[in-house]
């Protein structure tokens, strides 16, 4: 009879099924894609000298609500909410070093938080067809941008809506994991349940603004 040890332990071989779920479910490229990272902690602060199960796999990392010990997941969505590319990192992880990965696959826009500043980056982006754009910081000298633009930084927040989704509604998050293996599998397995969801958070964008 099933058990709780022998499903746990059957639990890796389904990452691979997992993973090839998503590629055929995930969302289509609308021409606006929105990208930003959230901290994904795989143990309470205070237990951070004691925790055993991912030492050596990730680090301690920093958001602007404090700091975590765990890992960072970098998620691009389309103006529909649906999850077009995903990526784990250790939680020290640059926001922007994973973006050229990320995006192999889109065109047109993409909307950004300050995390993505870079003239470098945004550069690296156009070669590849891609329009980064992002809010400036006040000492920056000002950026012209069209109306529709400021319009979509305005609900770039759709996407921790998203995150809010992934971790309260299918727990990709928790400090009670036993093996990096079924925390990948656990992370897999909500990603594919989100992608399912029939009602998910959108930017209300007329179709005439998006590439055919």
């Amino acid at each position: 009879m099933p058990s709780y040890s022998c499903c746990v332990e059957l639990l890796p071989r389904s990452a691979l099924a997992l993973t090839a779920l998503f590629e055929s479910i995930k969302g289509k490229c609308t021409g606006l894609s929105v990208a930003d990272s959230t901290p994904i902690a795989v143990c309470d602060n205070l237990r951070i000298r004691r925790h055993k199960v991912f030492d050596g796999i990730t680090e301690r990392g920093k958001t602007s609500t404090g700091w975590f010990f765990g890992f960072k997941l970098h998620v691009i969505i389309n103006h529909l909410g649906e999850i077009l590319s995903f990526r784990l990192t250790p939680g020290n992880t640059d926001d922007r070093k994973p973006l050229p990965e990320l995006i192999k696959d889109l065109s047109s826009c993409l909307y950004a938080d300050k995390g993505y500043l870079s003239a470098s980056l945004k550069q690296q982006l156009k070669t590849m067809g891609i329009n980064l754009i992002t809010n400036i910081k006040k000492k920056m000298k000002p950026v012209e941008q069209t109306c529709f633009d400021k319009a979509i930084l305005r609900h770039r927040s759709v996407i921790e809506t998203v995150f809010d989704e992934l971790k309260n509604l299918f727990q990709i998050e928790h400090t009670r994991h036993r093996s990096p293996a079924n925390f990948v599998v656990n992370l897999l397995a909500g990603r594919v349940a989100y992608c399912l969801i029939p009602s998910k958070p959108k930017i209300p964008v007329a179709g005439t603004y998006l590439q055919a």
